[in-house]
């Protein structure tokens, strides 16, 4: 291991060392709790609602028959041992990368990227802000996702601001040669207003960003074809890896060599990068999966099926908004939607300004029920923790009469 980083590692000896472990509010702490911040954010991260959901929503590939098929959970956990390895070889807060690694797509929608889009173009069409992932997981983490304290009080998770910053800053569609962290101590809530618009503030952070690109190209080509997408291009897939016919088009030796010389060619001088000749690779690689995998035509008919359903979810919920008498109207449409309509109730209560017996479990009001697009913008980050299922089986009950 060439430890390259050590003395720039998120550790206490960092300089910037309260700025990462800085949370909202102190955490209560058990006596002779034996953890550290970045290590109690891990556990915090793995009970959240959000992230166990990530089990069952897209990737790639939607609801696929093989157990097989990368889901959106196991993409995070493939990152996770992709920037542990990297960080441990480097020398960085191994800790740090993980929490980041396994927190980073906790804002992903249902139907994945697909998902996002569509969810974006509804958000413009409201007036609201684009929809994006990496805001929307930094979102969940900072105000929707509650954990119930031993006074029974929710509570949202209270992340450090290292862990913060690696969710909206992982955006994983980079082309840079190097990756840096930024120098700027940034409030992450109101200075990031795209995706990718910032680096890192960590060096960790920067590992989970690299490791995201590095994860998802081989691991999606895998899956491409083992659902036999690619049958008429592994030629030209073995000719660009530069491999032989004969090795196994696996995740795990597509990225083994990408892994080995970012860190052999990473240093704090010139920041994390890879040869030119693999950066020409990856780029490639790139290509090729966009070509033959994510534009694919069998592709296509989920796309439509996918803005079918999330817009069939908004406009249902939309159509209730009627000020501060929301709830009345939400419960007069309880009759023919009761899915959608009980489990938006009780999911919004918990953030509105609209006193109900669970007034006294709010965390933080989020939404004015006498602005619209606060509604609309609620509606929006209800319908993004959806699983890919639940979100059929709502669209299913919309559309039975």
């Amino acid at each position: 291991m060439n430890q390259k980083f050590t003395n720039v590692a998120a550790t206490p000896e960092n300089p910037n060392w309260d700025k990462l472990i800085a949370r909202e509010t102190e955490l209560y702490k058990k006596p002779n709790d034996v953890r550290s911040d970045f290590e109690r954010d891990y556990d915090r991260i793995i009970y959240s609602n959000a992230f166990r959901r990530l089990k069952h929503k897209t990737q790639v590939f939607f609801l696929p028959k093989n157990d097989h098929i990368c889901t959106r959970i196991e993409h995070v956990y493939n990152v996770d041992a992709t920037s542990y390895t990297i960080a441990k070889t480097l020398g960085l807060n191994t800790t740090l990368t993980r929490s980041i690694a396994i927190s980073h797509d906790i804002g992903h929608s249902p139907f994945g990227h697909k998902g996002e889009r569509i969810l974006s173009k509804i958000c413009k069409e409201h007036g609201l802000e684009p929809f994006w992932h990496e805001r929307n997981g930094l979102n969940f983490v900072d105000n929707i996702e509650l954990l119930t304290n031993i006074d029974n009080e929710e509570k949202n998770l209270n992340l450090t601001y290292a862990v913060r910053d690696g969710i909206i800053s992982h955006c994983g569609e980079i082309d840079e040669a190097s990756l840096r962290p930024r120098t700027e101590y940034i409030d992450l809530e109101k200075d990031y207003k795209a995706p990718n618009q910032y680096s890192p503030y960590t060096w960790e952070g920067c590992v989970v960003k690299i490791s995201d690109k590095i994860s998802y190209l081989g691991r999606d080509i895998e899956d491409a074809i083992s659902m036999g997408i690619l049958d008429s291009d592994l030629n030209e897939l073995y000719e660009l890896l530069e491999l032989p016919k004969t090795a196994n088009l696996n995740n795990t030796n597509i990225i083994g060599d990408l892994i080995t010389d970012l860190c052999m060619n990473s240093n704090v001088e010139e920041g994390l990068k890879f040869s030119d000749k693999v950066f020409e690779k990856i780029k490639r690689i790139k290509d090729f999966n966009y070509k033959h995998i994510y534009h694919h035509i069998c592709m296509k008919p989920s796309d439509r099926y996918f803005s079918l359903i999330l817009n069939e979810l908004f406009n249902t919920l939309f159509d209730c908004f009627d000020g501060m008498n929301t709830l009345n109207s939400l419960n007069k449409a309880k009759h023919f939607y009761p899915t959608v309509i009980d489990s938006f109730e009780k999911w919004i209560s918990c953030y509105w300004n609209i006193p109900t017996d669970r007034t006294n479990l709010k965390n933080k009001i989020l939404y004015d029920m006498n602005n619209e697009k606060d509604y609309a913008k609620a509606i929006i980050t209800y319908i993004s923790g959806m699983t890919d299922s639940y979100a059929i089986e709502t669209y299913n009950d919309i559309v039975k009469y």
